[in-house]
């Protein structure tokens, strides 16, 4: 990963990058705390944090110069340009679409160097997973699959949106998760057309659908899956918009394979409602990259211009979202190998009804 970044750093003239996302952070240093940002060289490698880190940061990042950044300089911006005037280097990248008003202020100011805003850099070169970072998402899909098989036994009539939601994190959690979950989404009844929706106080009734969009991370590497499942006996409506979803989602899913552009798989998704009246309430965007972030390149859609790679690691979720009625989603996350793909989410995708 370095030597790569120090190829990118040299082809475009660049002496220094300041890297502040938590996610490139961790991407470039392998460190799994807060409070961290880094600034890179051709031959210096410097881990910036504050006192409550430095320990961490010198057990996990061996090979970096740990700067507290409190005792270097009165603010984070202030410790940077003190590395910059001590390297005396002319110009650093920062990341444009990250660093805050305030720092890019402070970094442009009074300063001996250029300071040009770069976007995008380290995560294309995490759009194409490694072997280990692939071993982590496997593990990571596997995990939810077992904690999906444990929360159906517990949804029943009466029992409430939040209810459920604790208990899917905790089971995340008890079947080898991190410990920090990140946010999931249980939804029921008519709130299934809420494509983000909060689990509620609401309780579970007769003929609910159960709509769940949740992932955990295993050393920092996310899943990302969705379910809908229904309470009781399905109704003939609720088949058909089950039947159409699933269809949408083979139909992608068939098509995801290296070189092939976005837009294609989006408009496979879309073959099977096209004429019907259900193609008002579908959403564009059909899935996304995942990886130490739960939305990463490539981007599913319409309007993408992505092409996918082998061992892009991409979810797939086309669905159905119909006001005051409900909706339905299916989202796997799918490898892309040399021969197609691999569905790293294995529970069922037949219509449960419990």
């Amino acid at each position: 990963m370095l030597e790569k970044l120090f190829n990118y750093l040299s082809e475009n003239k660049v002496e220094g990058f300041f890297i502040s996302r938590p996610q490139n952070v961790r991407y470039v240093s392998k460190y799994t705390g807060d409070d961290s940002y880094l600034f890179i060289t051709q031959d210096k490698k410097y881990f910036i944090t504050d006192p409550r880190y430095t320990e961490q940061a010198g057990q996990e990042c061996p090979d970096f110069i740990i700067v507290n950044w409190r005792e270097q300089g009165k603010t984070l911006a202030e410790a940077v340009k003190l590395i910059i005037k001590n390297l005396k280097i002319k110009n650093f990248a920062f990341e444009a679409d990250f660093v805050t008003y305030n720092i890019y202020e402070e970094l442009s100011n009074k300063i001996d160097a250029q300071a040009i805003p770069w976007t995008g850099v380290i995560e294309n070169f995490r759009s194409i997973k490694t072997d280990e970072e692939i071993r982590n998402l496997k593990v990571a899909c596997q995990i939810a699959d077992r904690a999906f098989s444990r929360i159906i036994k517990d949804i029943r009539v009466g029992v409430t949106e939040k209810e459920l939601a604790s208990k899917l994190s905790h089971y995340m959690v008890m079947e080898g998760s991190d410990t920090k979950p990140y946010g999931n989404i249980l939804i029921s009844g008519k709130r299934t057309s809420l494509l983000h929706g909060i689990p509620s106080n609401k309780v579970i009734d007769y003929g609910d659908f159960v709509l769940m969009d949740y992932g955990c991370g295993y050393n920092g590497y996310l899943s990302d899956m969705t379910r809908t499942v229904v309470v009781g006996k399905a109704t003939a409506e609720q088949k058909e918009v089950y039947a159409l979803e699933k269809e949408m989602h083979e139909r992608a899913t068939s098509l995801m394979t290296a070189g092939t552009p976005a837009t294609d798989v989006y408009e496979a998704s879309i073959e099977p409602i096209k004429n019907t009246k259900y193609f008002q309430y579908h959403y564009s965007g059909i899935g996304h990259g995942i990886g130490l972030f739960v939305h990463e390149i490539p981007f599913m859609g319409p309007r993408s211009n992505d092409i996918l790679k082998e061992n892009n690691v991409i979810t797939i979720e086309p669905g159905i979202y119909i006001p005051n009625w409900g909706g339905v989603r299916i989202e796997d996350q799918v490898l892309i190998t040399k021969e197609g793909n691999e569905i790293l989410t294995s529970s069922t995708r037949e219509l449960i009804e419990l």
